[in-house]
């Protein structure tokens, strides 16, 4: 069958292997969670659209040294593409043997808009009872049905931007696609769950879950504060609402990590800095009083940390048992998380990636095929599908 051996010829193994996935997703959060089944070793069929395909091969810059574009490769290992035009009828019968055939199916299309080609749940399921059907949408499937799934809007809609920037400066996105890498997760995890209840009682279902709800799950300790405390949080910059001093630092030389996030990491930063009379301050003598005197605070310990570089500090603050560390590019974040032993990168297929930050003691992840050209596996999977 299609996928169950890589490039090489070698057989997919791992706890998903002989799961079909059929993806009707595009762009992040669908294809990020179709790429961790496929590191566990299921078989992901990419269904994408006639043209150009998934938009994100269109994302650019960057590009590779070939000029394929960095996004579109970053969530789509261990999958095969196929072309189908749903509006034809030849390609829309495939799509619907696809569906037949799948243990999953994963789409994000808005709400309602496979219906008309009959690929929404109740029609699969139709002929295919034990199906997990995941829908992934922007705002849900009732009153926001209508509304378009961005990353960028729902950061500003579920109020992460009101808490992201500078006190008095404007507010300011995330540096990454954050809330739908974590709807991605979410629907990662549902579908996991969803195959678990079907493998004890031989029935499928529909999983739904969207942009908005998960941000606001992800915006976790924000939203407490707002539904548990009567408190609407506001922007602080790089500054904690609840921990002090848990920021970047001014050292000699440049900012610094520092955290203390319970009275020990503070008696040891104190400590560390030559600081041990602030252990006597009654202002300081808890977490609660440090953040109501963080402004008396914080002078206290920029004075002590500008004797020395941020290098320095790091060694003397990390020998101590004080949580620090610089503020790398992400490159150094790459370096670093290879210095540290954990072989972040892999190469299926010659192509640079990250590795699956989840590591099993019996079933790894497996890295069996490079993320596909468009179409590339058109004429094995309608091989497969026809009859």
């Amino acid at each position: 069958m299609i996928g169950d051996r890589d490039d090489d010829g070698n057989r997919a193994t791992g706890p998903l292997a002989g799961v079909v996935v059929a993806d009707f997703s595009r762009i992040l959060a669908g294809p990020y969670a179709t790429m961790l089944l496929g590191d566990l070793g299921a078989t992901v069929i990419k269904v994408e659209g006639p043209g150009t395909g998934d938009d994100t091969r269109t994302w650019v810059p960057p590009t590779t040294a070939e000029g394929v574009a960095t996004y579109y490769l970053a969530i789509n290992r261990n999958k095969h593409s196929i072309v189908l035009d749903l509006a034809d009828p030849a390609d829309l019968a495939l799509a619907h043997r696809l569906a037949a055939r799948a243990d999953v199916m994963i789409e994000n299309f808005k709400p309602g808009g496979l219906s008309r080609f009959g690929l929404d749940h109740g029609s699969v399921a139709a002929v295919n009872p034990g199906v997990v059907y995941c829908s992934i949408s922007g705002f849900g499937s009732a009153g926001g049905a209508s509304l378009p799934g961005y990353d960028l809007l729902v950061q500003a809609m579920s109020g992460l931007m009101s808490v992201t920037g500078e006190t008095d400066g404007s507010p300011l996105r995330a540096g990454v696609a954050v809330f739908d890498v974590i709807t991605g997760l979410h629907a990662a995890v549902a579908i996991l769950a969803a195959l678990r209840h079907r493998d004890a009682t031989g029935q499928g279902q529909r999983v739904e879950t969207n942009l908005l709800s998960a941000a606001l799950s992800g915006l976790v300790n924000q939203t407490s504060a707002v539904l548990a405390g009567g408190v609407v949080p506001r922007r602080l910059g790089n500054a904690h609402p609840s921990l002090f001093p848990y920021e970047p630092l001014p050292t000699g030389d440049g900012d610094l990590i520092v955290i203390a996030a319970n009275d020990n990491q503070f008696r040891r930063l104190a400590t560390a800095i030559g600081a041990a009379e602030l252990l006597d301050d009654p202002r300081f003598g808890s977490m609660g009083e440090r953040n109501a005197y963080r402004d008396a605070l914080r002078p206290l310990l920029l004075e002590r940390l500008a004797t020395r570089t941020a290098h320095e500090w790091f060694e003397v603050l990390t020998a101590a048992g004080v949580p620090c560390g610089p503020i790398n590019s992400v490159d150094e974040g790459i370096a670093l998380a290879q210095r540290l032993g954990l072989d972040p990168v892999v190469e299926p297929g010659g192509v640079p990636g990250l590795r699956n930050p989840v590591t099993y003691s019996a079933t790894p992840p497996s890295y069996r095929r490079p993320p596909p050209a468009l179409d590339a596996d058109s004429a094995a999977i309608r091989s497969w599908l026809t009859p």
